[in-house]
């Protein structure tokens, strides 16, 4: 993972000097030297550990689909835990069989516990439950992308996107080309492209992480999602409020992997992570109730999550079209990576099959692939609360009462329903605490969100009861039009979460 240099407490939230790497050019590819005649794909896929999922469900829907990859398309050491809802929709898209999910599963766990600092504990079944091998499904889905007739590059890096009229054309670091109809951009939180659309702007929120994945504990069938043991304290120069997470790695019965993370505000500057890594080192033998020195260290884990207020990020250009972090798709609470991304796979990968059919690759029509959606902005004032912020009066043990009230009645995707049910119990049982929020989060946010639960609730009612209406006529509409409105529909059932049926 990169670094953010989180630690540079400058005000200035914009760099003047980003590097242009998409530029518009007049007219068509046929005006333009292309040199020898490459291939010309319908897809590329720029970043291929995540991208290969993608790039596989738009291969075998019969598109020609190529993937750029500055290394080698490989998964990591460290497990990802997801649930198997989640891996499930591998299976619906078409790319993945229930047998292979099986093949990858490297432990499975249940039950999961949320604490915060005494307030009691809330065990949830079957989330973040499974931990599955990287290196296994990507080798999978790699050799089925090539079998599908994808196309790798690898050892290639992207130097710039010149979009023509027609086609849009890769220019590699090695003074190649590639020309293809669209451009998906699956380089994650720290792609050259989102950087040129955000105008270099600052992150308005960043989680920071530092673990280990060790060898030597007793206790190890349980795990933990969100620990807090402790209020707000410090971390180098810092005050931060720290939590854990805890899970068995499928590596060894004695295997786990340990997180310690953190939220902050840019605006006011955060620890290093080499100060985080420090503090866990102290912190970390009390948590998991073990000797440091009986432990085998197998991997030090780090990284650093940038997240933004404007998110999903709009598709900026003609032909170029943002998928996975690079998008904004990952909640603000939440790590980002693999789990947003299955949860999406199947919405995407229809829509941009149809837009590419459609020759629907405008900047406008690629928009509604990355629609507004209610239930994440809404999510935003939850990281505002998680994040420790200097030079506000509220309580030090804040923001694990507000956490233990929300953690009773929320689930890992905000829907209209539980969050009306969790500020209900918030002003019954802790009213208390709600001047301390409005503090803490400050009037600006709260009226923002103010409009985002809003939206919430109109989306969740637009999708129960106009999208049944809807959907008929919407199938009888002209080309051009039946793509726009089901990507309405999506946007309205996607961001009211109603894609997340409890239970499942």
């Amino acid at each position: 993972m990169r670094l953010y240099p989180c630690e540079d407490r400058e005000v200035t939230r914009y760099d003047s000097k980003v590097p242009e790497v998409v530029t518009r050019v007049q007219g068509p590819l046929v005006d333009y030297d292309l040199g020898d005649g490459s291939e010309i794909f319908d897809v590329l896929v720029c970043g291929g550990t995540l991208g290969i999922f993608v790039a596989t469900a738009l291969s075998y829907k019969g598109l020609r689909v190529g993937i750029i990859e500055r290394n080698i398309i490989k998964g990591r050491e460290q497990e990802w835990n997801i649930s198997r809802k989640e891996l499930m929709e591998l299976v619906e898209v078409g790319i993945l069989s229930e047998e292979e999910i099986e093949q990858i599963i490297s432990s499975d766990f249940n039950p999961s516990r949320c604490a915060f600092e005494s307030k009691g504990e809330i065990w949830v079944e079957n989330i973040l439950n499974l931990g599955i091998s990287p290196a296994k499904l990507v080798e999978i889905m790699k050799e089925r992308f090539v079998s599908s007739g994808g196309a790798i590059f690898e050892g290639k890096s992207l130097s710039s996107i010149s979009v023509h009229d027609d086609f849009a054309v890769l220019n590699l670091s090695d003074g190649g080309s590639l020309p293809c109809r669209l451009v998906i951009d699956a380089m994650g939180n720290f792609s050259p492209i989102v950087r040129q659309i955000r105008s270099g702007r600052k992150p308005d929120g960043v989680c920071l992480v530092v673990g280990t994945c060790a060898r030597g504990f007793d206790r190890n069938t349980t795990s933990d999602i969100i620990f807090s043991s402790s209020s707000i304290r410090r971390a180098g120069n810092s005050g931060v409020q720290l939590f854990w997470e805890g899970f068995p790695a499928g590596s060894g019965p004695t295997d786990r992997t340990t997180y310690m993370f953190t939220y902050v505000d840019p605006h006011f500057g955060g620890p290093k992570l080499e100060e985080l890594l420090e503090t866990f080192w102290d912190l970390m033998p009390a948590y998991e109730d073990v000797v440091l020195e009986n432990l085998d260290i197998m991997r030090v884990i780090f990284g650093i999550f940038p997240t933004y207020r404007n998110s999903p990020l709009p598709a900026a250009f003609d032909r170029v079209l943002q998928v996975g972090d690079a998008s904004g798709i990952q909640s603000p609470v939440s790590f980002g990576g693999f789990g947003s991304l299955t949860r999406h796979l199947g919405r995407l990968s229809n829509g941009i099959y149809e837009a590419v059919s459609g020759d629907l690759l405008d900047a406008l029509s690629l928009q509604l692939l990355n629609p507004y959606m209610p239930n994440l902005s809404a999510s935003w004032l939850f990281q505002r609360a998680m994040s420790a912020r200097p030079q506000i009066d509220v309580s030090p043990t804040f923001i694990n009462e507000l956490l233990f009230a929300n953690f009773e009645s929320m689930q890992d995707v905000i829907q209209f329903g539980p969050l009306v049910k969790t500020l209900g119990l918030v002003m019954i049982t802790r009213p208390q605490i709600l001047p301390s929020i409005f503090k803490q989060a400050g009037p600006g946010v709260i009226l923002n969100w103010s409009g985002h639960f809003v939206m919430l609730g109109y989306y969740t009612f637009l999708s129960t009861f106009i999208d049944p209406v809807l959907r008929p006529w919407v199938e009888s509409l002209p080309l051009r039009n039946k793509y726009q409105w089901k990507r309405y529909l999506e946007a309205w059932k996607y961001g009211a979460g109603l894609d997340y049926r409890q239970g499942e």
